[in-house]
């Protein structure tokens, strides 16, 4: 018996895994180098179009908040799979960072940026423990709620 795929986990969840999404800007949105991938920023994109706009804590509801951070991760994942072609290629999630547009007041930042935590640790099981840390930035790009950066480690 096989365990299961990043991929086949993700699918569990309901979750389906987009095309990775291509820069908006003059960068790359994936780099390799040695054994580790880093992706660009990515935002909470959904069919090309940004699922999540404003404010969490004005706007966006803290619950959105969480999905919008989920959504963002799940295009950095799909940005994994086009640099390493498998993500069962991912030896370790090394770290998240979350990148938040929030009310000047709201206070639930980890709770939000949990939503790309738990997928991660669900999608990559032990191999996706990471360490993470959140940044809020007053005005984001596109007006957007969530932006999430992964580094992982990858099978030479």
């Amino acid at each position: 018996m096989t365990a299961k795929t990043p991929e086949q986990r993700i699918a569990e969840l309901g979750l389906v895994l987009p095309p990775a999404a291509a820069a908006v800007a003059n960068y790359e949105p994936w780099v390799i180098t040695g054994n580790l991938v880093m992706t660009s920023g990515n935002l909470p994109w959904r069919d090309g179009t940004l699922a999540y706009v404003g404010k969490i804590g004005r706007e966006v509801s803290g619950e959105d908040g969480y999905a919008s951070c989920q959504l963002s991760c799940l295009n950095a994942i799909a940005q994994i799979k086009e640099a390493v072609g498998e993500l069962s290629r991912v030896k370790r999630i090394v770290r998240l960072e979350g990148v938040l547009g929030v009310a000047d007041d709201y206070k639930d930042h980890p709770k939000c940026l949990n939503g790309a935590s738990d997928l991660i640790n669900t999608a990559f099981g032990e191999r996706g423990r990471h360490t993470r840390m959140i940044y809020t930035n007053p005005v984001m790009p596109l007006d957007c709620t969530s932006l999430v950066i992964l580094y992982a480690e990858i099978e030479g």
